[in-house]
């Protein structure tokens, strides 16, 4: 089928719901983990349903730090389990699935004086630890190197603002890197919908059972009542309001967003230590769009889930300061462009801070046979879309094939060697692989489509309409906070909402 997700394909999907309301599967969120266990489903040849109360990636899935990680912070805590199978997954993205939007990034710690030479060998002890992580789930040498120590030249090569006075050296360690968490999320999306999911966003559930639910369309006000075989919310911080008996502890992370000429041409991941910490780090992170990503917190989020999380001043100051130990020059706050914050839906354990919460995620059954999936994260979605799907077949027992998703290639994907040669520039082919081409195609021959929008951003026209006709943007804010990242930097975001608002007129 055509991955093309579009208002007109959504309102036909609809009438067809209304039409006849049964469906095998019904998935609550339209975030990494559902739409993951959408593609999961659908391509196991059973009839799906996707239903997302606002907009593709609407909520945690478009905070994260864009990082497809090895799980190497969770062998200092013995969590030998996670770490092994986030590295298998990130090679699945690398290698199989994704490798258009999955990148290697080398991740550099500076071996400066505030870090001792007894950090400076638990570090590389840790990194040793996961070459070996990376050797065990046949990740390729050539698609991730070994860690290494490097010279200061070099540290300063990959990180020209790092400060010189008492530098070591630096420790180097590769990763993985998305060009955004976003579109990942539209890929999934899309490759679901090719196998005959039907996607519906702006499409809110309501009495939700493990029987079905009614959707409430928000944009044309139809309601359809589901009938499902199986439902599985997906819902993220927001599950435990769907689930009876859930009890999550969301924690906040905060990301600030600064312009890349802050870091004088940064290419790898900056990587801070905290300082009394363990096993915590900050980082900094080139991204596209010239912008470079700062984070981590960790931060109890207590009270209402609220829709777009806030940093707060104290997070600001603490990324602020660790950066800037290791910076000539310190950042300051008004060069910062923006900030963003995600909630991660941890499953609450008990006492202790979020931090040493565990990461793995979990499958709960409720009394009504509704599934619910909470905790992990990104680099993991596609074993948690799995398991999930494993729980939907075993429970209600329906009929469907094995999972097909270790080796099912996204929408774009194309094996690495051959991105190269996809007619198109290499930022476009970063961003949609081998479709590249049929957003260039959107121009029509004009060439004005094909310029930046706007200063200040790389977005061209050719990519707003194809996030309309291609990607399933309804609204103008689809486009700028999802589709593209242009809503990371809130001043670019005001002075081109109105030309994007046009798009939509026809």
């Amino acid at each position: 089928m055509n991955p093309d997700l579009n208002a007109d394909r959504r309102n036909a999907e609809l009438a067809a719901l209304e039409a006849d309301p049964r469906v095998d599967v019904l998935v609550i969120g339209g975030g990494v983990t559902g739409t993951g266990i959408a593609l999961d489903a659908a391509s196991r040849g059973l009839s799906v349903v996707l239903a997302e109360r606002a907009d593709l990636a609407n909520g945690t899935s478009r905070w994260s730090s864009k990082l497809v990680h090895g799980g190497l912070r969770y062998l200092a805590s013995g969590g030998v389990g996670i770490a092994y199978e986030s590295a298998v997954e990130r090679g699945i993205l690398l290698e199989r699935t994704a490798p258009h939007l999955v990148h290697p990034l080398p991740q550099l710690i500076p071996l400066l004086p505030g870090v001792s030479k007894g950090e400076s060998a638990l570090v590389r002890a840790g990194y040793l630890a996961g070459d070996v992580l990376r050797t065990a789930a046949r990740t390729a040498p050539a698609t991730l190197p070994r860690s290494r120590r490097v010279r200061p030249s070099l540290v300063r090569r990959l990180a020209p603002t790092v400060r010189g006075e008492g530098l070591r050296g630096g420790l180097v360690f590769w990763d993985g890197q998305l060009t955004d968490d976003a579109r990942l999320v539209t890929a999934l999306a899309r490759t679901a919908a090719a196998h005959g999911a039907r996607v519906l966003t702006r499409c809110a559930a309501d009495a939700v059972t493990g029987n079905g639910a009614v959707l409430r369309d928000t944009v044309g006000g139809r309601g359809v009542e589901v009938r499902a075989r199986a439902v599985i919310n997906a819902a993220g911080v927001w599950a435990g309001e769907l689930a009876e008996g859930v009890q999550l502890r969301p924690s906040r992370g905060t990301h600030l967003v600064f312009p890349a000429s802050e870091f004088g041409g940064l290419t790898a991941g900056l990587t801070i230590p905290v300082p009394g910490e363990r096993n915590r780090f900050v980082f900094a992170l080139p991204a596209p769009d010239g912008r470079v990503y700062v984070g981590l917190t960790d931060e109890e989020a207590d009270g209402p889930v609220p829709d777009v999380p806030e940093a707060s001043a104290a997070e600001i100051d603490f990324l602020l300061d660790t950066v800037n130990s290791a910076l000539t020059e310190p950042l300051e706050r008004g060069r910062l462009l923006g900030t963003y914050s995600g909630l991660r839906p941890l499953l609450d354990t008990g006492g202790g801070r979020t931090a040493d919460v565990s990461r793995k995620h979990s499958v709960l059954h409720g009394s009504d046979g509704l599934i619910t999936i909470v905790g992990g994260k990104l680099t993991t979605y596609r074993r948690m879309a799995q398991d999930a799907v494993d729980a939907a077949v075993g429970s209600r027992n329906l009929a469907a094939g094995p999972c097909r998703t270790k080796r099912l290639p996204l929408v774009g994907a194309t094996p690495r060697a051959r991105l190269a040669s996809v007619p198109a520039p290499a930022r476009l082919v970063r961003a949609y692989g081998t479709e590249a081409s049929r957003v260039l195609a959107e121009a029509d021959g004009d060439p004005e489509l094909l310029a930046p929008i706007a200063d200040g951003t790389t977005v061209t026209g050719a990519e707003l309409r194809f996030a309309i006709r291609s990607e399933g943007a309804l609204v103008p804010e689809d486009v700028l906070d999802r589709r593209t990242r242009i809503g990371l930097d809130p001043e670019l975001r005001a002075r081109v909402l109105p030309l994007v608002a046009r798009y939509f007129g026809g």
